[in-house]
């Protein structure tokens, strides 16, 4: 930096530089030391900004993006292997850096010759097992998803922010508040970003968004230099790095936040103005041991195609009605991967982002209540851009279940520690939900087969080591699994008056199989590349993101010419209209 003498810089402080906002500039002849602040300085700060360097200061203002630019450059290859590597080095077992720990190699190994064994020697009895041990888990995991979400569904909001709270708020008391923003390719929406983000209703003096830009992507930071900047936000080059993935970039933004509290949006992400206040009322109702509430997410082109409608249902079962029952059950909760807003003293305690792990936001939330914290629910919504292409799907999928496949392989590494920590029964909760969820789209494609079997075969086709009654009990097993899977996904839509998408939850079969083409792609990227990021491509969809107002609404921005499917709010009919009124009149209902 030609307007830094790089030797008054201490490795020790590149943090506190950003997070305190000032920094050494250069040494004066009389022995005083410059110092570029990016805030007032009160006296008592100065003489301790002295007291670090050993000599008086002078100080004069420059920017914070001034102070970033500095220590990310000087220090970039401290920042690049911290974030990489921190978690891991500090608490390996908890990282995802290393796939398969010792023990379970040995277990593994075990459980797989015991198999091949029993298939060898007692062939019939060894498959009657297996099915018996598959369809037990299947539908343990799809009952316990069923009945969480049913507990859920008794409720319309469990941390319900009233108006009167927010307007009751005095924002010169309000916390700092720090947003991350990943972004990778996605010049597409940056313009869309500063949008979007720029409507947050929090004091700009009190809040700084920090968007992080991997160092080779030269496309989104030409994006972001045409783009209306506005002061509070803070571009912040991720030193090159491996892996390249978004929670190692997040890991560098955690090193430079000054927030109080921080909170995550992905790029394409349209919050609710007021999510960052519902957020900061929430967290004054509970004490430290709350170290993450999760906002909820829902889509902006949610009527675009069948795989948009259909990932539509999905999110609202999840996060209208599973969240809340994980919630209330006091359960461990994945976290999504945007939207999730923290305590920045528990995030840094939990140790940031697991960088090797694809399901990072998955596997923080299990984490935290491992390590005896809750996560909680806020009543705000962010609207995202769903998928609408098939292979950008698979892509994205198989990434996810990876994720979740590394989670479970993680958090299962000590078991027995881990029960005592949490208890049996969020341990239960964790191996159902986190294990069981790949373990459920994986199994897809075989019950399907078996299904064919039952119906279409006769009984002397089955191979004669397997009764037939027990191919029968599978197919069975199967049809009441994923029947009680479409029956939440039509409960999607309730809570948000969209009756209309309740109808395409009958197409679930087929949105499953393509869960289950991408788990076995996960399955595999897990032994051949665990630590690749599928990287997903937003900015495709002819939707527009909506006006972030404070609705929350999933209805998407129409294009200009929408068909009779995709109207916009204004061109309802009288009976559809009195359908969405009805709706809004039952969310105020429980089931």
């Amino acid at each position: 930096m030609t307007d830094i003498d790089v030797s008054l810089l201490d490795v020790g402080f590149r943090a506190v530089y950003a997070r305190e906002g000032w920094i050494p500039l250069a040494a004066g002849e009389d022995g005083t030391i410059l110092v570029g602040a990016s805030r007032e300085l009160n006296p008592t700060q100065e003489e301790a900004i002295s007291d670090d360097l050993g000599a008086p200061i002078e100080v004069v203002p420059v920017s914070q993006q001034f102070i970033v630019d500095a220590v990310i450059e000087v220090f970039a290859a401290e920042f690049a292997a911290e974030a990489a590597d921190g978690l891991a080095n500090a608490n390996p077992v908890r990282s995802a850096r290393t796939v398969l720990s010792r023990g379970q190699v040995i277990g593994f190994a075990i459980v797989a010759s015991v198999a091949v064994l029993g298939a060898v020697l007692l062939t019939g009895v060894t498959l009657v097992v297996i099915l018996a041990a598959i369809n037990l888990f299947f539908l343990a995991s799809v009952l316990f998803k069923f009945v969480v979400a049913f507990r859920g569904s008794r409720y319309d909001l469990v941390n319900k922010v009233s108006r009167f709270e927010l307007a009751m708020l005095e924002e010169d008391e309000l916390p700092f508040y720090t947003v991350l923003v990943p972004v990778f390719r996605e010049e597409k929406v940056v313009a869309q970003l500063m949008t979007n983000l720029g409507r947050l209703d929090y004091p700009r003096d009190r809040l700084e968004v920090l968007i992080l830009v991997e160092e080779g992507d030269d496309a989104t930071r030409a994006a972001i230099a045409r783009s209306a900047v506005p002061e509070h936000f803070i571009v912040v080059p991720i030193p090159a790095g491996v892996p390249q993935t978004k929670p190692r970039a997040c890991n560098v933004g955690l090193e430079l936040a000054r927030g109080e509290f921080l909170v995550i949006f992905d790029a394409e992400d349209a919050p609710e103005p007021d999510q960052l206040k519902k957020a900061v009322i929430v967290f004054s109702r509970t004490d430290e041991s709350t170290a993450v509430v999760q906002a909820s997410l829902n889509y902006f082109n949610a009527r675009e195609n069948a795989l948009t409608r259909l990932f539509t249902l999905e999110y609202g079962a999840w996060f209208d009605y599973m969240l809340m029952g994980l919630e209330d059950s006091d359960l461990p909760i994945p976290l999504g991967g945007t939207s999730n807003h923290f305590r920045m003293t528990a995030l840094r305690r939990l140790g940031g982002w697991d960088p090797y792990n694809v399901t990072e936001d998955a596997d923080l939330g299990i984490r935290a209540s491992a390590l005896g914290y809750r996560v909680g629910v806020v009543d705000a919504t962010t609207m995202e851009e769903a998928t609408s292409r098939i292979p950008q799907f698979i892509k994205q999928r198989s990434r996810w279940i990876k994720g979740y496949m590394q989670t479970a392989l993680v958090h299962s590494r000590q078991p027995i520690a881990l029960i005592r920590r949490i208890g049996l029964r969020r341990f239960a909760a964790f191996a159902l939900l986190i294990a069981g969820t790949p373990f459920t789209f994986l199994s897809v494609i075989p019950f399907a087969i078996l299904l064919v079997l039952a119906l279409a075969l006769p009984f002397y086709v089955v191979p004669v080591e397997v009764p037939p009654i027990v191919i029968v009990l599978s197919a069975l097993n199967f049809l009441l699994g994923y029947s009680l899977l479409i029956y939440m996904n039509m409960m999607g839509p309730y809570k948000r008056g969209l009756f209309g998408l309740v109808p395409w939850a009958l197409l679930k079969p087929l949105f499953w199989i393509l869960h289950s083409i991408a788990a076995y792609k996960a399955l595999w990227q897990l032994v051949t590349r665990p630590h690749y990021w599928e990287k997903t491509e937003h900015g495709t969809s002819r939707f527009a993101a909506p006006h972030a107002g404070p609705a929350g609404h999933p209805d998407p921005v129409p294009p200009e010419e929408p068909s009779a499917d995709e109207e916009s709010e204004v061109e309802l009919t009288p009976e559809e209209r009195e359908e969405r009124s009805a709706g809004e009149r039952q969310r105020r209902m429980s089931w």
